[in-house]
Parts: C-alpha cells; sequence; structure tokens
C-alpha cells in the first residue's frame, strides 16, 4: 500500500511517503506517531520479513531549519550503525578462512605486537576486549580524518589493560584495527573491500566516507544534542576515559564536527558511515536468513552461528553500560539497545537513535534513521515504537 500522509506537529507540516504491506499497517502509524510524540525532524525506516522487503517509509525535513525534504534517496550518517555493517563484512574473511579469529592481530600484521599487543586476538578486536579503546600517543586536532597516521599510532601504543580481560568501547579505533587486518590480507581498504563484497552486490545505498558532491547535496544534517551525552563530556571532563576517545576531533563544536565535508569523506569505518534505512536493513535481511538475499551470498550459516555466539556479557568500561556482545555485533541488551522481545535479535544502534538489526527466528532484516539526534544512551523511544509494531504484526 502507498503511503501519503502529513503530520501536523511542533508548529511544522511533515510529509511522510512510502509504501508498506497491508500486514504492517501498524509500522507507518508508528513512524507517524514518531513526528506527533518525540521531537522527530526527518527520519526513514525499512523492514524485510524472509527476503521480501514488506515496509519502505521515509519523511520529514533533512535539515534543521526545516526547510529541505527528506526525499526517498537522503543519506544520513548512521554513527555506529557502521560497526554492525563492518564487524559483519570482516566476518566474510572468516568465512572463507582467510583470517581466523583465534590468531593474533600479529600473525596479518606484525608491526602490531610492539608494547605487549602480541596477545591480542582478532576476536578481541571484534568483541572490544583488545585494550586499545583510545589512542593515547599526543595528536594533532583533526587527526581522526588520518585513519593511516592513527593506524601508525594504534600500531606502538600498549593495551591499557590486558588483552581479553575488560570490555571497553573502542568507539573508533575498532575500524582502524580491522581495516589494516583487511588491507593486510587483501590488500583493499576497508571501505572498498565492503563495497566488493557487500553493499554493491547488495545495491545498497550505503557507503563509508568519500562521498561524491552529489552525495553531499542529498545527505542529512545531524541536529546532535550535546549537553548531557557522552558528546559534552569531551569538554566537560577531559580526563575521562570516553573523553579522550574525541582529543584527536577538531577543536570546534560537535554539530560542525559531524556535518562537515571531512567527516563525510574520512575513512571512519567505526563511525562514519551514510545511508539510509532502506540499505542498512538488506544486509540484515541477509544475515538474518542464513547470509544470502536476492542470490547474493555473504557467507554460510554456520559463520552466522559462530558470530551470534556470546562473547561476553559485560558491564564495558568506556561508556560504563551493559553490552551483549557477538563477535562484530551487539546482542540483543536491552537496557542498552533494545531489539524487540527476541533475546537472540542482533545488530547495532549508531548514537543518536538510528539502528540496524536481524533476527534470525523471525528473519527480520529491520533499520531506522534520523537526523535528530536524542539525548540518550540508548536506542531511545524512536525506534523502539517501530520495532514494537513489528513485532505486533508478526
Amino acid at each position: 500500500m502507498q503511503f501519503d500522509k502529513t503530520v501536523s506537529a511542533r508548529g511544522h507540516e511533515f510529509h511522510l511517503q512510502g509504501s508498506y504491506d497491508e500486514a504492517f499497517a501498524g509500522i507507518a502509524e508508528a513512524f507517524a506517531e514518531n513526528y506527533v510524540f518525540e521531537e522527530e525532524i526527518g527520519s526513514a525506516t525499512a523492514v524485510y520479513v524472509d527476503g521480501k522487503k514488506v515496509v519502505d517509509l521515509w519523511g520529514g525535513y533533512r535539515d534543521p531549519d526545516y526547510s529541505q525534504p527528506w526525499n526517498e534517496d537522503t543519506i544520513v550518517c548512521m554513527m555506529s550503525v557502521a560497526k554492525g555493517i563492518a564487524g559483519m563484512s570482516f566476518n566474510i574473511l572468516i568465512d572463507r578462512g582467510i583470517v581466523d579469529p583465534d590468531k593474533p592481530v600479529a600473525e596479518y600484521w606484525p608491526e602490531f605486537a610492539q608494547n605487549g599487543k602480541e596477545g591480542v586476538l582478532v576476536r578481541h578486536v571484534l568483541d572490544h576486549t583488545a585494550g586499545l579503546p583510545v589512542v593515547m600517543e599526543p595528536m594533532w586536532r583533526g587527526a581522526i580524518f588520518d585513519c593511516d597516521a592513527t593506524v601508525a599510532a594504534l600500531e606502538k601504543q600498549a593495551p591499557l589493560w590486558e588483552p581479553g580481560t575488560v570490555a571497553a568501547y573502542h568507539i573508533h579505533t575498532q575500524g582502524n584495527i580491522l581495516g589494516e587486518i583487511v588491507r593486510r590480507v587483501t590488500g583493499k581498504r576497508f571501505p572498498a573491500f565492503i563495497k566488493d563484497e557487500v553493499t554493491g552486490p547488495l545495491g545498497m545505498d550505503y557507503q563509508y566516507g568519500n562521498l561524491s558532491d552529489a552525495d553531499l547535496a542529498r545527505c542529512a544534517t545531524l541536529v546532535p544534542t550535546v549537553e548531557g551525552t557522552l558528546l559534552a563530556r569531551r569538554d566537560t571532563d577531559p580526563d575521562a576515559l570516553i573523553s579522550k576517545g574525541f582529543t584527536q576531533f577538531p577543536d570546534a563544536p560537535m554539530p560542525d564536527i559531524l556535518n562537515s565535508t571531512e567527516w563525510r569523506r574520512a575513512e571512519i569505518t567505526s563511525a562514519s558511515g551514510h545511508g539510509n534505512a532502506r540499505a542498512v536493513s538488506r544486509v540484515y535481511a541477509a544475515i538474518a536468513r542464513g547470509g544470502e538475499l536476492d542470490g547474493v551470498k555473504l557467507m554460510k550459516p554456520e559463520t552466522i552461528r559462530d558470530m551470534l555466539t556470546e562473547q561476553h556479557n559485560q558491564t564495558e568500561r568506556m561508556q560504563e553500560r551493559p553490552y551483549h556482545q557477538g563477535r562484530g555485533v551487539l546482542l540483543n541488551t536491552p537496557v542498552s539497545v533494545w531489539m524487540g522481545p527476541n533475546p537472540h535479535a542482533f545488530g547495532h544502534h549508531g548514537f543518536g537513535g538510528s539502528i540496524g538489526m536481524g533476527d534470525s527466528d523471525a528473519k527480520i532484516g529491520f533499520s531506522y534513521s534520523c537526523n535528530k539526534m536524542h539525548a540518550r544512551g540508548d536506542n531511545g523511544p524512536r525506534a523502539r515504537r517501530i520495532i514494537e509494531a513489528l513485532y505486533e504484526a508478526i
């Protein structure tokens, strides 16, 4: 069914569009309710069930001035949703026997063994227990945009604690380390590998950095809430571990950084993935049905089983919140990232509210993307409202 609705809320008219199968009408209602009950500006959501797209909705505005409509092809930075896609993509190397998760990182990147890192296993990087959640070497403001310089600093750095013992969310560094392993074993940079093996074959409108001028023109503006969030800790508590995760950022307001051309073109595979819900739901749809969608085979079911096996369930040290961790993806952790009633659901949320997730039991691929970032550590009420409607429909 076609969806074409205008919602009046907070002094603005929000035009919402798309399509949905009749059985999933409740999702369209929930999507519209977000504009009434929350501070939604622009967003999109999409659902696949057993390989079939059953919901594809978008609407609102892609700018904080409420002047530019969020269109069908609008993309947005979905923050750490990028980690889930990168993690699943990395597991393709494990599936093919190119990388062994139980071998040291130094097996593939010999220089990495410096300063006590010879015991860091590949799986430690995938589950955030490598002991390298931040770059400790003094670097210049803006070094976050230089992937190679960051990799060089991590190569020399000592782990902050014994690898494999403590979980600490590697906000940006996970992508740097995984990316260098990918480069060493394939000769490709991580974004190119992901494009060649996942986003390209699946036809996903999702990319890590290198946005063209045309892409920049259709990219939604992120509207972060800084006060009271982890972003504020950078300035208010500079000695905290979480603050050290942002010391390589430019000396500029966070909204300016996240909407800059530098951010949108940088290789930051843990955070700067730009796309939309339609794209992200496709990769989760493939994994949720055994690794295949529309004739594209990503990995074997047994690799998926291992990827979704619990690695740990700790309160991680970076943000002091519990994470039920798989091998490169999060497992359903209601207090931190709620993915519906199935405890076996998996995925990754992004700071501010976007999320991608799958459910292998129900064969669901789901995503929600937004530009108004909320002041919460979890994935919040907007995604939850839509996920609840989804599970009511199946």
